[in-house]
């Protein structure tokens, strides 16, 4: 920052008001001040500018097009069908570019100006929605498997996720005194006893996994519970620590790192750890150094029996020793499958997560006309997945026929025809409003299926799922360093290509080739192929392949722990 640290702006924010509400007031400019552009993260929004339009800007002498991305804050992604009427109605009164899902199961708004940002998030919060801690240095959006298999099950863990993203939440008034006009309550200032004056040191993620789908790449996050599953309910769960996607180009001090399972831990004492972990590495954590400020980077430097050890002393108890589970895939499953009590649900493909009336067809006022049919159904649900996909959940039989021919009539069945690469893959929010993209990744993302697609069939493997994720620079939001193939973004038109993923979330790839554009990664990727066409075994995807024919090294063990107890 340009004025003061983030480290300062955070102590002196006066828990997290800073001078958001004179920058909002401010009519001279779009933006607001360089401080409050850290505490306004804290309450779901950053500021951006259009970068398309920026050096045109510049050449006419104005300020860039700044405009703000709003995020929710939707533990695992359930939204009912009367929200999503209210969001959708959100998109298309005050954002661009209308609905999108992240992959922490999220809906982002995009191109909000300055003096629609209040009425913005009044509008979400008359959802029934917030924003609070969907972004900044604190415990963000928490991921929840999506997987509608096990109903019952989901329910389960939906409640204890749920009832920790409550818990975890920073101990403020700010946001409802900034953006819902409530009167701040004189007396004692508030106290955070799990976040402290300075909060985290770095952003911090949770997510929930059900074997044996791994959807929310528990081992990506900085602490993960896998659902260990005993006579049908949920028995408790093992815990993973220190995983995380970010990384700096260059810099052999940062990395992507995967979680390592240290135990396991009943349902009730989810809470207690998770406030250990979260407490120890705002103490533990790096404070001077911001881009080794991560979890990982904590647990690397100070080793994980110490780590865990603090964590164990701050919980008041020892963990389990951790119980065995296996994961078939972290991808989601497409169309309808039945669940419990007649309902059945229907997962549908959303390309980057991006719906908008457009050339791909009416996808949003799709889903809105679905949503009007579902809205009094009792307990209809849109479950956003860690994927980029739509869960149609919980339909009853009076209404699944004509929610087919509502999917099909807009456009939404596009899972129906894709190959199983262009269903899997997944790619950032990047250009043209992302401030840290180096280069195209949503945008790029359907060119590059196209070129892979084409490359696919020249090998007889058209059928045959590559598991692709894509993005705009090392940060890492689209998981990349989890994929089979994915393209890290160095330039404009230029990308690392990594190589040697795993279908399961539990392996990092290796970088193969720097800076290359398309051409480049087609003509790496050619030979690749047509070899694995010829000399791959039965049910071997592409990134076990490369690592059994030694096309890349052997990675790091999934966990430290892990191979004691996969089943």
């Amino acid at each position: 920052m340009t004025a003061h640290s983030v480290e300062d702006i955070k102590k002196n924010s006066r828990a997290l008001r800073g001078t958001l509400l004179d920058s909002l007031a401010d009519p001279i400019t779009g933006a607001i001040a360089d401080d409050d552009q850290t505490l306004i993260k804290y309450h779901g929004s950053y500021q951006q500018d259009d970068r398309d339009l920026r050096e045109e800007r510049r050449q006419q002498k104005l300020e860039p097009a700044y405009q703000f991305m709003i995020r929710t804050r939707t533990p695992g992604g359930v939204i009912t069908p009367s929200q999503w009427l209210k969001l959708d109605a959100i998109a298309s009164t005050y954002a661009e570019r209308g609905l999108r899902i992240t992959t922490r199961q999220a809906i982002q708004f995009h191109g909000i100006v300055k003096r629609e940002l209040k009425a913005t998030m009044q509008a979400i919060n008359a959802a029934l929605i917030d924003t609070l801690a969907a972004c900044g240095d604190v415990n963000r959006n928490v991921a929840i498997a999506a997987n509608p298999l096990q109903s019952d099950v989901h329910a389960g863990v939906y409640a204890t996720a749920a009832a920790l993203s409550e818990h975890l939440l920073p101990n403020t008034r700010a946001y409802h005194e900034i953006w819902l006009d409530e009167e701040r309550i004189a007396g004692t200032p508030e106290q955070d006893p799990i976040y402290g004056e300075a909060y985290l040191p770095r952003k911090f993620k949770i997510g929930f996994a059900v074997p044996p789908t791994n959807d929310v790449d528990v081992f990506a996050q900085d602490l993960g519970f896998i659902a260990i599953i005993e006579n049908g309910r949920v028995a408790g769960y093992n815990v993973t620590v220190g995983g995380g996607m970010g990384a700096t180009h260059g810099d052999a001090e940062t990395y992507p790192r995967l979680g390592d399972v240290i135990g396991f831990v009943e349902p009730q004492d989810v809470i207690a750890l998770a406030v250990a972990v979260v407490t120890t590495q705002r103490e533990w954590g790096n404070r001077a150094v911001r881009k080794r400020a991560r979890l990982k980077y904590t647990i690397d430097d100070r080793g994980l029996a110490a780590f865990v050890a603090e964590v164990e002393r701050r919980a008041g108890f020892e963990l389990d020793q951790a119980r065995p589970f296996h994961f078939d895939h972290n991808g989601d499953r497409f169309g309808w499958v039945d669940g419990h009590r007649g309902r059945a649900h229907l997962t549908l493909r959303v390309l980057s997560g991006r719906l908008l009336d457009g050339s791909h067809g009416p996808l949003q006022t799709g889903v809105r006309e679905i949503a009007k049919l579902l809205q009094d159904v009792d307990g209809a649900q849109f479950r956003l997945t860690p994927n980029q996909n739509l869960v149609i959940a919980n339909v009853d039989a009076a209404h699944r026929e004509r929610v087919d021919a509502l999917v099909a009539a807009h456009g939404l069945d596009t899972h129906v025809h894709a190959t199983p690469s262009r269903r899997a893959a997944v790619a950032c929010v990047a250009l043209p409003t992302c401030g840290l993209a180096m280069a195209e990744a949503e945008r790029y993302l359907p060119s590059f299926l196209d070129a892979l697609d084409a490359l696919l069939d020249r090998h007889g493997l058209r059928d045959t799922p590559i598991h692709v994720r894509i993005s705009g620079c090392p940060n890492g939001c689209s998981r990349p360093y989890l994929a089979e193939v994915a393209l890290v973004g160095k330039a404009p038109g230029r990308y690392a290509l990594r190589l040697g993923g795993d279908h399961r979330g539990q392996r990092l790839n290796t970088t193969y080739r720097e800076n290359v554009d398309e051409a480049g990664i087609v003509e790496a990727l050619d030979p690749l192929l047509a070899r694995y066409a010829r000399e791959r075994l039965d049910d071997e995807r592409f990134g076990d392949f490369l690592v059994r024919a030694g096309v890349i090294g052997t990675p790091r063990p999934i966990a430290i722990a892990l191979q004691e107890v996969a089943a």
